[in-house]
């Protein structure tokens, strides 16, 4: 009856341990510093999963990395539009460690856990204040991105989310005083300050988008 009755505990009072990352997911458009980084995590054992040209990146530096269209099945498609949007990654980032219905639908469905989500988004702005054409702006409007930013955020007392390259020394502190684990103050103020950056990208392309009409 115990570990039944603790399915109902509120999830937020069961995390207060520090939470080991074993892998991670790297999608990034800024890549500085983004080599020294992974190359970092690797140093503890995080496995690196990535897609597209942060892959290539990585690899080129020889850092052992996985292809999201490995963990999903799926090859990248329609002009990249189409590549996290996937229940193994999804998954691996919504799934309630310490739920036994979550864990068990990962099971029966092969997904892997997701515990740190790294990814910063399609330079929108950038492209819009560069004076590039409709197309060209709609194309570097973020889908995957936000989805997964998102994701991370709402779970973040089992996921950790950086959106920033400047939070990466502070995510490394951190590992090195837990030994490879974060705590739910950091993950807590990096899913603050994923929220803050979806909703600027959100109202960026909005006030975009109404300027056109």
């Amino acid at each position: 009856m115990v570990g039944d009755a603790r399915l109902h505990v509120p999830h937020a009072f069961m995390t207060e341990r520090p939470r080991r990352i074993t892998r991670a997911l790297l999608s990034v458009s800024d890549k500085s510093g983004l080599v020294d980084f992974a190359r970092a995590l690797a140093g503890y054992g995080i496995e690196l999963v990535s897609t597209g040209g942060t892959a290539k990146a990585l690899s080129d530096a020889g850092l052992k990395v996985r292809d999201v269209s490995d963990l999903t099945g799926f090859p990248e498609m329609m002009d990249g539009r189409l590549k996290t949007l996937h229940p193994k990654v999804h998954g691996g980032l919504l799934a309630i460690r310490d739920s036994r219905e979550h864990t068990g639908a990962m099971e029966t469905h092969g997904i892997a856990p997701i515990d740190l989500l790294v990814v910063n988004l399609y330079p929108f702005e950038a492209t819009v204040q560069a004076g590039a054409d409709f197309a060209h702006c709609i194309e570097n409007i973020d889908i995957g991105g936000p989805a997964m930013i998102r994701a991370a955020a709402k779970n973040h007392t089992d996921v950790i989310v950086v959106v920033d390259p400047h939070d990466y020394a502070a995510l490394l502190d951190e590992l090195k005083t837990h030994g490879g684990a974060t705590t739910i103050g950091l993950r807590k103020w990096l899913a603050a300050k994923a929220y803050a950056r979806t909703a600027a990208y959100d109202a960026a392309i909005s006030d975009w988008f109404s300027r056109q009409f």
